[in-house]
């Protein structure tokens, strides 16, 4: 049987929703996924390892990659780049990998645009004072910048309806399996069983 393509996965939320959380423990409890490593201008936070967790770029350097037509998608969040390596996610799915891709909803524009087989989810934190908490608890930022992300995450928050999913981050369990129902779902389309299955198919229909 030849190798079935993987499918391809966005997960969207404000800052603070807990979805990089999510995302780190579905893949450690499931197997053949991966999330894809974005390459950003921002500066490393702390314990953030390049290549690990991002690729860190310099402006200059990114926008050379926008030119040169690298990038699955991209986008400009507060001051800084973001953008996914086009030959990086089709070598995943190739292997038969489910990518995860940690983008906002201009990335996810975009990729629907390239791909529009891609499936959505959208995370939300289970209230406006939960996701304050949440952001101060980090500290990694100052009030200001707070209080921009928290303005930031209404705006954010408006495009929830352009996605397949959305699950409410309360419970963390919860909403990591609900994600892994959903991944279960996907590999279980008819597109991917007819694929996967073709030959059995066949064989029935005889």
């Amino acid at each position: 049987m030849s190798q079935v393509r993987g499918n391809l996965f966005i997960l969207s939320a404000p800052s603070g929703a807990g979805k990089s959380s999510l995302i780190k423990a579905l893949l450690e409890k499931h197997t053949n996924m991966q999330v894809s490593v974005s390459h950003t201008t921002r500066d490393p936070r702390p314990g953030e390892e390049n290549t690990v967790h991002y690729h860190f770029v310099s402006q200059d350097e990114f926008k050379q990659l926008i030119n040169n037509n690298d990038f699955f998608e991209w986008a400009q969040v507060f001051d800084n780049y973001y953008g996914t390596s086009k030959a990086a996610i089709e070598k995943q799915l190739d292997a038969g990998i489910d990518v995860f891709l940690d983008i906002d909803w201009q990335g996810a524009r975009q990729v629907r645009e390239l791909a529009p087989e891609v499936t959505t989810i959208f995370i939300l934190p289970p209230s406006k004072d939960e996701l304050q908490s949440r952001l101060t608890n980090r500290g990694q930022d100052s009030a200001e910048v707070i209080a921009a992300r928290m303005e930031k995450a209404q705006s954010e928050t408006s495009h929830y309806d352009e996605y397949d999913y959305v699950v409410v981050n309360d419970d963390f369990d919860t909403a990591r399996e609900e994600i892994a129902t959903i991944v279960a779902a996907t590999r279980l389309r008819l597109s991917t069983q007819k694929r996967k299955h073709g030959a059995l198919i066949d064989e029935l229909l005889k």
